[in-house]
């Protein structure tokens, strides 16, 4: 799973994500794309678990880029504890993802198998997303 080497600050605000995404909203790599529609944090095992359902549908042909990074820690408290004592330790690696923001690319493919891949990749996800191809 992705996580950064090393991060400046261990804990993390929750923050909320408003407005739309400014960097990340264009086709940089590939010819076809998956984007987001609705903000959210995705977390390291579902981008790892649309990562693999992604590469495993092209059977490993053409390639694939990620355009996102877990970098924000998540933290959470053990269950059953009494409120106070401090923040929980970090948990999990998360990416906070606004609406336009692109996810993955996929290019060396046909459109049909892009497609049905893309499809496949964002069922992993927690967000509702889009298939997008460049003009």
């Amino acid at each position: 799973m992705l996580q950064p080497t090393r991060t400046k600050f261990r804990k993390a605000h929750k923050g909320r994500i408003h407005g739309n995404a400014s960097r990340c909203n264009k086709m940089n790599y590939g010819s076809f794309g998956l984007k987001a529609l609705q903000p959210d944090r995705v977390i390291s095992k579902q981008i790892e678990a649309a990562r693999v359902a992604l590469t495993r549908h092209m059977k490993r042909q053409g390639r694939v880029w990620t355009r996102v990074f877990p970098n924000i820690p998540v933290s959470k408290k053990p269950t059953e504890v009494r409120m106070g004592k401090g923040k929980g330790s970090p948990e999990f690696w998360a990416c906070r993802v606004k609406p336009g923001r692109i996810l993955f690319e996929v290019d060396g493919v046909s459109e049909q198998i892009a497609k049905e891949a893309l499809y496949k990749a964002s069922a992993k996800l927690p967000i509702k997303t889009k298939f997008i191809r460049r003009i």
